[in-house]
């Protein structure tokens, strides 16, 4: 009863040595095999393998910025005849900005315009600084208009009221304010019209400050979807803008509230265990349902990265901050994906690769490699492989693709899993400008060591064999 097994067991062996044999008809591949035993058969990586040049990065940056020159011009209408105005200097009555593609003053373009100004820095080309000006220029001369002659918002369906700056004038949420401060923070103090921006810095500011609800120990919450939630989303919403605020103006309370929103947010929502945040905290809850939303978390290791940029050496909260920062850093490498991307739910392989929270992680992590926070050796090659996979994610007209939309907070994997992406979903472009322009910055400091060793990309030399 056993023997036909047996002999199946002891024939497929022979059929398998038989396939590969060399015969009259089949010679053996002597090239082939020859590369193999040498270890030179080319991996089929999905995406190129080797530290990006400064060439090729400036390229992909480059298209970004062509792209989003048309689909995000400067266009003040008239309201009420609906015809273009004159130029800045002779407004009309009643003016606002044309829909356009993407909004000029909601928090995404607020990344955006940072990562103009980084593009600008680190590439040298006055084409990303002239994207910001021209549209801070035109968004603060519009609202000191408007400011003369008010709007009746509650007259306005809610999507047009910011096409009058509902969210520059009179800030209602972290969204309205905190992105958009931090970025014209950066444009002042790069020395773009200084003195007209600062009025509008200053509105920004005391909204986050005093407007903001909080709880009693000063953390930033929100009352939706529950009273009293925090959204991981706000680290960011607030910390570049305190951050800034105290670089620019020498605040240091400025300073210890982005410190303390940092660890007491992270008290709450992140996982020691896992190394990463959980996108909501509701204070009724028990347990906290645990879900780490990509871009929460890009929100949250960014917002460590710009306060550490600034925060000073001495500060008593430095230390923590870094350590939270660098423990984070260490969950994300946990769960980088082998395409180089990362998941939309960090943990869930079944959940789509997002391209705004890698191009993130990998902005945060190239600028810790960059200012001696994290080790090159260790997250050298990290951000390398994941900087390719973001920039293959730039179209060719471009576009980038694989942005998860808007979302809200949820409680279960559904939510997250079925988000659409869109190329116009515009949480995507300024990190991917921020990542880039970090990578050159890498690529001309700790990258010039990088080397391909026995196939792996390493970012030091060889001393021995």
């Amino acid at each position: 009863m056993h023997r036909p097994a047996a002999l199946a067991f002891v024939l497929l062996p022979a059929a398998a040595l038989a396939a590969t044999a060399p015969t009259a008809d089949k010679p053996e591949p002597a090239v082939a095999l020859s590369q193999l035993q040498a270890g030179r058969v080319a991996p089929a990586y999905p995406v190129p393998y080797e530290l990006a040049s400064v060439d090729q990065i400036e390229a992909v940056l480059s298209r970004i910025h062509s792209y989003l020159t048309t689909a995000s011009p400067v266009r003040i209408v008239d309201r009420d005849t609906k015809q273009p105005a004159a130029d800045l200097a002779h407004l009309p009555p009643h003016p606002g900005l044309a829909r356009t593609d993407f909004l000029l003053t909601s928090y995404e373009w607020g990344v955006t315009y940072a990562g103009m100004l980084h593009a600008a820095t680190a590439t040298g080309d006055p084409r990303f600084t002239a994207y910001v000006d021209e549209r801070l220029h035109a968004v603060t001369t519009l609202a000191a208009h408007l400011r003369q002659h008010p709007v009746a918002y509650d007259d306005l369906p809610p999507r047009d009221r910011n096409l009058v700056l509902r969210g520059v004038l009179h800030p209602q949420t972290l969204d309205d304010s905190g992105a958009m401060a931090a970025a014209m923070i950066k444009a002042a103090r790069a020395g773009l019209r200084p003195d007209q921006l600062r009025p509008w810095i200053d509105n920004y500011l005391t909204w986050i400050r005093t407007g903001q609800y909080r709880f009693a120990d000063g953390t930033l919450a929100r009352n939706r979807p529950m009273p009293n939630s925090l959204w991981l989303d706000d680290l960011y919403m607030s910390v570049p803008a305190l951050a800034q605020m105290g670089a620019l103006t020498g605040d240091t309370t400025c300073i210890d509230d982005a410190v303390k929103q940092i660890l007491q947010f992270s008290a709450r929502m992140f996982v020691p265990e896992r190394g990463l945040y959980r996108h909501g905290w509701v204070e009724s809850m028990e347990p906290h349902p645990y879900f780490p939303w990509a871009r929460a978390n890009g929100w949250a290791v960014v917002a460590m990265a710009e306060l550490l940029e600034v925060l000073p050496a001495e500060h008593p909260g430095r230390a923590s901050v870094l350590a939270q920062y660098r423990a984070h850093v260490a969950g994300l490498a946990a769960v980088q994906d082998a395409s180089g991307l990362w998941h939309q739910l960090l943990d869930r392989p079944d959940t789509y690769l997002e391209t705004s929270a890698s191009a993130m992680f990998v902005y945060a992590i190239a600028r810790g490699i960059n200012r001696g926070w994290l080790d090159a050796k260790a997250y050298g090659p990290m951000a390398a492989i994941g900087w390719n996979a973001v920039a293959a994610k730039v179209n060719a007209t471009g576009q980038v693709e694989g942005t998860c939309v808007g979302t809200g907070m949820g409680f279960e994997p559904m939510f997250y899993a079925y988000r659409p992406t869109s190329p116009l979903a515009a949480h995507g472009y300024g990190p991917v400008l921020l990542a880039g322009a970090e990578m050159i910055v890498l690529r001309q400091g700790a990258g010039a060591l990088a080397v391909i060793h026995d196939g792996g990309l390493h970012f030091d030399r060889a001393t021995g064999h």
